[in-house]
């Protein structure tokens, strides 16, 4: 651990699985990994994959469960409520929601498989202030309006 990192608690639910890591310095996401096996059906099949812990977020802070883009480049394999928001509060097993989208390919989930990223980020608490109109330009449009 680096001077200035920010501490979490941590319960390990299964022992035998690593704690979440960075793959490499630098890197935004701790690698989760499976705590049990799992198929996933092709053609969109949803299965819900425990990964073995529990994190305590700090107030004013945000986990958030992000797909590993390795896996859906070369299976089809995604997190189907993308991100996955861990609040504060929240003190049970992370899990993630593993989607497979390949049309022909059921997906094998192993334990010990890396199946998602978590980032832990700072987040703003929100008043809101009533206005007759908004300052600034709208740029208009909508969705899609600025182009490709």
């Amino acid at each position: 651990m680096a001077d200035g990192d920010l501490r979490i608690d941590i319960v390990q639910l299964d022992p035998d699985l690593p704690l979440p890591s960075y793959a490499r310095a630098g890197d935004a996401g701790l690698d989760l990994r499976a705590r049990t096996d799992a198929l996933v059906p092709a053609r969109g099949g949803r299965v819900l994959v425990p990964t073995g812990i529990a994190v305590a977020i700090p107030d004013g802070w945000v986990g958030l469960v992000v797909p590993r883009s390795g896996l859906a480049l070369r299976h089809g394999v995604a997190l189907a409520n993308t991100p996955g928001v861990i609040d504060s509060g929240y003190r049970g097993e992370l899990q993630a929601v593993v989607i497979n989208l390949d049309p022909s390919d059921d997906y094998q989930v192993r334990r010990g498989d890396r199946i998602a990223q978590l980032l832990v980020q700072r987040v703003e608490r929100v008043s809101w202030n009533p206005v007759a109109e908004l300052r600034g330009e709208d740029r208009g449009g909508g969705f899609g309006h600025s182009g490709r």
